[in-house]
């Protein structure tokens, strides 16, 4: 939100405050900011509406009638959690504070579903072979799928969640992605853009920005068409303080025969018909900042290598079984499938 059209001082009259909010539409509310910057309450129309009724007049200074007792967030460890209460219990407009009192920002709900205190980077470098004829002229990532390139639904999806510094690797035909989406500035969020000379696997790009992360990283293929649930994912991540964060997809196998359990020629067990379950990767990563510097910087590295190299050394890395809509747009069929969905599909 704009905090210069939502932050008042104290000593302004309830006139003021009244003209100010009317000039805000939707979101009326506004955030009382005392000299020192610090917040000192919130008035809404409703508060103003009480103290009219209450027969005060329009010239006292809206101290005498704000929220003093206002709901807020700080940038602590379960920071998201709250988010989520606060959410619940039906809050549009929620506050964040610096240690001093001041606003950090103010998180719209309207307009996004959590704020999560993540970077992005998003792996778009590829040159999309099986989609040829199409990538020929055109990168993967800017096929349009409905009204809008593949891309696009996961940078909108990451400012949804409050993610909103976004770094994209590039390579194949990557000027266009940077002619298309420049600084970010457009949809919300700062995007910045890394170069691959030579393909660096499915992860290994990340490593090229590993010195200006202050938080934990959420990686993911440009070519995913996903609704995930990016605040479950995350709040799941971090209660189980993970080093790192699979999205996976559940793949059952049906076998259309019974099956026999045998040790030598000796039947032990049998199975008529039975479904396994199996979980295969989405290609969607939640990463904690110092597994990331285990990362090379100097080959090609895939995310599977970094897993298993976290496995091996007892770090934990955990499955998050996605329960929404993905796809992998690879093929023409996939192609042609996501164009049908995305109609249907809730983001």
């Amino acid at each position: 939100m704009d905090l210069d059209r939502h932050t008042i001082g104290p000593n302004r009259t309830v006139f003021e405050a009244l003209e100010r909010i009317n000039s805000l539409g939707e979101a009326m509310i506004l955030f009382v900011v005392g000299e020192n910057g610090n917040l000192e309450g919130t008035l809404t129309d409703g508060d103003i509406r009480r103290a009219l009724v209450a027969q005060n007049p329009l010239t006292i200074p809206i101290k005498e009638i704000m929220q003093r007792n206002f709901q807020h967030l700080r940038k602590t460890s379960n920071y998201v959690e709250e988010l989520c209460r606060f959410r619940k219990r039906g809050m549009r407009y929620i506050p964040v504070l610096n240690e001093s009192n001041g606003i950090k920002h103010i998180i719209n709900l309207d307009r996004q579903r959590s704020s999560l205190p993540m970077q992005a980077m998003i792996m778009a470098g590829g040159e999309g072979r099986r989609l040829r004829p199409l990538t020929e002229q055109t990168p993967k990532p800017l096929l349009k799928v409905g009204d809008k390139p593949i891309i696009q639904y996961n940078i909108e999806h990451l400012v949804r969640y409050g993610i909103n510094r976004i770094t994209i690797s590039i390579r194949y035909l990557g000027d266009q992605l940077i002619n298309y989406f420049k600084d970010g500035s457009e949809f919300g969020c700062q995007i910045e853009y890394i170069e691959e000379d030579k393909p660096m696997g499915t992860i290994g790009a990340l490593a090229q920005i590993r010195d200006r992360l202050n938080e934990p990283v959420l990686l993911m293929n440009s070519d995913v068409l996903t609704n995930i649930d990016l605040e479950d994912q995350y709040m799941d991540f971090s209660s189980k303080q993970a080093s790192l964060s699979v999205a996976t997809i559940p793949y059952p196998v049906k076998i259309p025969y019974a099956v026999l359990e045998t040790t030598g020629n000796n039947v032990k067990a049998l199975k008529e018909k039975p479904e396994f379950l199996y979980y295969s990767n989405a290609g969607i990563y939640m990463i904690r900042k110092d597994a990331i510097h285990q990362i090379p910087a100097d080959r090609p590295y895939n995310a599977t290598d970094l897993m298993e190299a976290l496995v091996a050394q007892g770090s934990k890395v955990i499955s998050y079984p996605l329960r929404g809509y993905w796809l992998d747009i690879g093929k023409p069929d996939d192609f042609m499938k996501a164009k049908e969905d995305v109609r249907h599909i809730r983001f």
